[in-house]
């Protein structure tokens, strides 16, 4: 999702700073973009590495006006059998990391008359999801933590918005490399009936980001093929192939 997102705001004309953990696949992608983006090596759970990322996007790129917030680690295990460790680690990366992006862009932003933050988050931030309990804890995290940010940044200038992406098609809900055909047979009781695509959450931080939404700021907006609206029961009215 962060490599949809940096084509498609390098598409619209932005300056995109790639922050990644992965060196060779950041600095691939910005080579992909061109002189539209700079890949930076970011550790989120680091808050000195942010400052030192965010002086140094300034000093190549220009000011940081957007943070979308997307880094995020998934981890499948039921809540009696996941350790204090792998909780802390999921927390740090998918809460704290958001956590520390917003303080690091955000004096920017004030300083300069506003910004727009996205903070993605999931479905699992508005839901219950067995076997994911660090991670639903982190994204119900992510959503209250922009929920603040949008009631303390709004007066500043700066609009702080989350993204909650049902199933997408990425290495890391789909690691094995099944098919799209495949991955689509697990969402047929949802009401597009399909796992969605990295660009379509894309596109959803792109509008966020945009002046076209400048009433939002603490808005959800869950990119998730209708999950959240409910789900089939299989062979009611109503139902795919049921009359």
């Amino acid at each position: 999702m962060g490599a949809a997102t940096s084509r498609l705001f390098a598409t619209e004309g932005a300056k995109v700073a790639i922050a990644d953990l992965l060196d060779e696949a950041g600095a691939a992608l910005a080579e992909e973009l061109g002189d539209a983006a700079r890949f930076y090596r970011l550790d989120v759970t680091d808050e000195e590495a942010w400052a030192n990322m965010v002086a140094a996007v300034e000093a190549d790129l220009g000011p940081v006006d957007i943070l979308v917030n997307n880094a995020g680690i998934l981890l499948f295990r039921t809540l009696l059998e996941t350790t204090r460790a792998e909780y802390e680690k999921v927390l740090e990366v998918n809460l704290v990391g958001q956590f520390l992006g917003l303080k690091a862009v955000a004096p920017g932003m004030i300083a300069r008359g506003g910004g727009a933050v996205v903070n993605i988050s999931s479905v699992d931030g508005m839901k219950g999801a067995n076997g994911l309990a660090a991670y639903s804890s982190s994204k119900w995290g992510v959503r209250g933590l922009t929920r603040v940010a949008a009631l303390e940044l709004g007066h500043k200038g700066i609009r702080v918005n989350s993204v909650h992406p049902g199933g997408v098609d990425t290495v890391m809900t789909n690691h094995d490399g099944r098919s799209r055909d495949a991955v689509n047979e697990r969402f047929g009781n949802i009401p597009l009936q399909r796992v969605g695509a990295p660009e379509e959450v894309a596109r959803a931080s792109l509008f966020l980001a945009s002046d076209d939404a400048s009433y939002l700021s603490g808005a959800e907006i869950a990119v998730d093929g209708g999950m959240m609206t409910g789900q089939y029961y299989e062979g009611y009215p109503g139902a795919p192939g049921v009359g």
